[in-house]
């Protein structure tokens, strides 16, 4: 019998004192006594890897490239008329921040930073009715005037029933911090609840919370928010009591003087925090290509590496690990610059630049004021490999709230 393309298809063996069988598929076997010696079974071997590599290679990188080499910004909803979207305006979407689901089906929550809310939505952008009204209100520092609105930008998801408890046998589901130096969690009801405040009365020393993540050491759980003031990653226990993880803890000698931790990100266990640089009052970034940094710390802050620097770098805020299946960035981690609207793609193992996302006119897709990138959680959130964003537009007066997703079939001329 002769197999398709004139190929023989052999299972090769080594037996014992240096004897070869080769069995070929006809059922046939023969014996002989191996001359090569130790060299060529060596060099077979050799062989041998580095085909069983090429293969499986071949099965992570196939799918890529068959899939898309270009992503589709579709807006989803905003604050304001004026933008096309399938939902209608809300009113509180204003500089949407952070933004979290749970890993079992729940929506979106987005931390409003220009209306001191959090809003849910579905994967399709439609608004998720809570309280009655929609939203959840975000409280102020204690002791502020009627009327005051909080600015939250982090927002984490809390899934154990026993840790956070904002009250006795009440766990924190959502947890918040602000720019107001505080951190809040939401069990139930129309508002958060205040539980740590270091605004210091709002004065130049008070913290300003701009990212928040939670990790794990050692089985037990915290908190991490990243104080832009005091260029510092703060953690916090189960029962928000600041820790001390030790004087080295999330330093890094690679980042200059004057540039703060912007953001934290839980990665598969892995910490990545983004680095901005500080403007005079120590409140806000300042843009500028270049002016960025992610470092990358094991929970208990043990410096590991970072992401190549570069011009692609401006103000990088939102950090997320793609999936298998997301075009030509699959398997890569993507950060999102707020300086600059672009999201700058990194090889996953190799943590080099490999480019910007592109969109289908082969021009850098650039979203205004882009804070989060996150992967739906194929619940009510849509996809697991469907890209959510959320960006303060119009210099963080207005927002949006939408998806990036690849596009096939183009040749980057046309959509």
């Amino acid at each position: 019998m002769r197999y398709p393309l004139e190929i023989r298809l052999h299972q090769i063996f080594w037996g014992p004192a240096g004897q070869k069988f080769v069995s070929n598929t006809t059922g046939r076997v023969s014996h002989r006594k191996s001359r090569l010696g130790r060299d060529s079974h060596m060099r077979f071997k050799v062989k041998f890897c580095k085909f069983l590599l090429l293969f499986v290679l071949s099965l992570f990188l196939l799918p890529v490239l068959a899939q898309a080499q270009h992503y589709k910004q579709t807006n989803l909803v905003s604050n304001l008329a004026s933008i096309s979207t399938p939902n209608p305006p809300d009113p509180n979407l204003k500089n949407p921040w952070g933004l979290t689901r749970s890993p079992g089906g729940s929506p979106w929550w987005v931390a409003n930073n220009n209306s001191g809310t959090s809003t849910l939505y579905s994967g399709t952008g439609a608004a998720i009715p809570i309280n009655g009204t929609g939203n959840v209100t975000v409280p102020p520092p204690m002791g502020s005037p009627a009327g005051t609105q909080s600015t939250p930008t982090g927002v984490v998801f809390n899934g154990s029933p026993t840790d956070f408890l904002v009250a006795p046998g009440k766990s924190a589901h959502f947890i918040f911090a602000t720019e107001d130096g505080t951190i809040s969690g939401w069990n139930g009801g129309q508002n958060a609840v205040l539980v740590v405040d270091n605004s210091d009365n709002g004065s130049a020393n008070g913290a300003v919370y701009k990212g928040a993540t939670s990790g794990e050491i050692n089985g037990h759980k915290f908190l991490y928010v990243t104080n832009f003031r005091s260029a510092k990653v703060e953690v916090y226990d189960t029962n928000f009591k600041r820790v001390n993880l030790g004087e080295e803890a999330f330093i890094a000698e690679e980042i200059p003087h004057g540039f703060a931790p912007f953001n934290i990100q839980n990665i598969g266990g892995t910490l990545f925090v983004t680095y901005a640089k500080q403007d005079a009052a120590r409140h806000d970034d300042v843009a500028g290509d270049g002016l960025g940094f992610v470092q990358i710390f094991t929970p208990a802050g043990r410096n590991i590496g970072h992401l190549q620097h570069g011009p692609w770098f401006n103000s990088p805020w939102g950090v997320v690990w793609t999936t298998r299946d997301f075009g030509e960035f699959s398997n890569a981690i993507l950060v999102g610059n707020f300086g600059s609207g672009r999201i700058a793609a990194f090889n996953g193992f190799t943590y080099k630049f490999m480019g910007f996302v592109k969109s289908p006119d082969d021009s850098i897709l650039t979203i205004d004021g882009l804070w989060s990138l996150t992967f739906g959680n194929d619940g009510t959130a849509g996809p697991a490999n469907t890209l959510f964003f959320t960006a303060g537009i119009n210099g963080e007066q207005d927002g949006l709230f939408g998806t990036i997703t690849p596009v096939d079939g183009l040749d980057g001329d046309e959509e």
